[in-house]
């Protein structure tokens, strides 16, 4: 088999792990980097061992010509994948685009339009959506392992230092300079959250989702959103609700919960760790592997292997960045509602943990848990 050169833009941050990857599967003979994209070049310390000294440019067009990459991989600012997506695809490049593909709905599609016109493979970062554990739950709802299903939870509750948002200059950010960024709980960091439980929930395409109520708040001094919900109703007529915060008391693993008549089956996203507990059994645990999905992508464009995470599949996803960015602004929790903890330089919401959760397992807002801090909050909704 061919090594397939590879172009990757955004190779500082969320980048590094980029980097590994790239080196695992380099040392696997699979694929060359190519070339790195950054404004400012990386010094050879940040390149790791192994991966030689890869052509640098902050002018990614240019690069992907002198290169000749076959796949680029983006992880820039969420603003700038559109263009940059179709950058690559007008050179005949095939594309590894990170999550959240595009800050709005239109962006999206112009994306997607432009890739599939193009001819071009795109494959979406949802790095949980390659887990075996998918299909694997899917073929336990098919059984009736669980019964009928009757809704889908989601729940993330981490933590992040005042710091995270200093990072960059999009980082908590709705808008910057006129143009739309929505980085917010449940479009970037617990994203997956969110797609992982619409994809469970059969509803991936924007064709499956018909209603969204979302909650956005925050405790940081940010634009977006910090601690928030939404609920999906899905054209199959399912409930999807996920729940986060970045300002958990206790941060923990999130997690993804499939309710059924008979049962549930709890999915674990980030360990590819699964639980089954239905009537008349004792809990069942199952460790499942992943696809990596670069690796997919390079077997798609070398061997014609089925994409996983194309970009229709997060249509869905990208209705509720949508809804997100069309909700008001998210309101600031009031001071009585959170407190900082000086050793980590973080804010904290004390009760948040249980209220995730107990979202996930009630599809219930947190308005409707009876949060005092949200309860004079109406959610929002957007009918689709």
């Amino acid at each position: 088999m061919s090594t397939v050169d590879i172009v990757l833009a955004g190779a500082r941050g969320h980048g590094r792990w980029h980097l590994e990857n790239i080196r695992r599967l380099q040392d696997k003979g699979i694929v060359r980097l190519a070339g790195i994209c950054e404004l400012t070049p990386l010094t050879g310390d940040e390149i790791p061992e192994g991966l030689g000294t890869p052509e640098q440019s902050a002018d990614f067009g240019a690069l992907l010509d002198s290169t000749g990459a076959r796949i680029a991989v983006i992880c820039t600012p969420i603003p700038t994948h559109t263009d940059l997506a179709l950058a690559a695809a007008s050179r005949g490049v095939h594309i590894l685009l990170e999550k959240p593909p595009a800050p709005s709905y239109a962006e999206f599609r112009r994306m997607a339009d432009g890739v599939a016109a193009a001819g071009v493979a795109c494959q979406i970062g949802f790095q949980s959506l390659g887990s075996h554990a998918v299909p694997a739950i899917r073929e336990l709802v098919e059984e009736g392992a669980i019964g009928e299903v009757t809704g889908i939870g989601g729940a993330g509750a981490w933590a992040r230092a005042e710091a995270y948002y200093r990072r960059a200059p999009w980082a908590g950010k709705r808008r910057m300079n006129g143009v739309d960024v929505i980085d917010g709980a449940l479009t970037n960091p617990l994203a997956h959250a969110v797609a992982t439980a619409l994809a469970l929930g059969d509803a991936s395409r924007a064709e499956d989702v018909t209603r969204i109520e979302t909650e956005l708040l925050r405790a940081n001094d940010i634009e977006s959103d910090d601690t928030s919900c939404v609920r999906v109703t899905t054209a199959g007529g399912l409930q999807v609700t996920v729940a986060v915060t970045l300002c958990a008391e206790d941060p923990d693993e999130p997690y993804v919960v499939v309710h059924g008549d008979r049962g549930r089956i709890t999915y674990w996203y980030k360990q590819d760790r699964v639980l089954l507990q239905r009537a008349g059994h004792g809990p069942e645990e199952y460790q499942y592997g992943r696809t990596d999905l670069l690796e997919n992508l390079v077997d798609h464009v070398t061997d014609g292997d089925d994409l996983l995470v194309v970009p229709d599949a997060t249509g869905a996803f990208m209705k509720v960045v949508e809804a997100i960015r069309l909700a008001p602004d998210p309101a600031p929790l009031p001071a009585t509602a959170w407190h900082l903890l000086p050793d980590e330089d973080r804010r904290v919401v004390p009760g948040i943990d249980g209220l995730v959760a107990a979202a996930a397992d009630s599809l219930a807002l947190y308005s409707e848990l009876g949060a005092d801090w949200a309860r004079p909050h109406v959610a929002n909704e957007v009918s689709t």
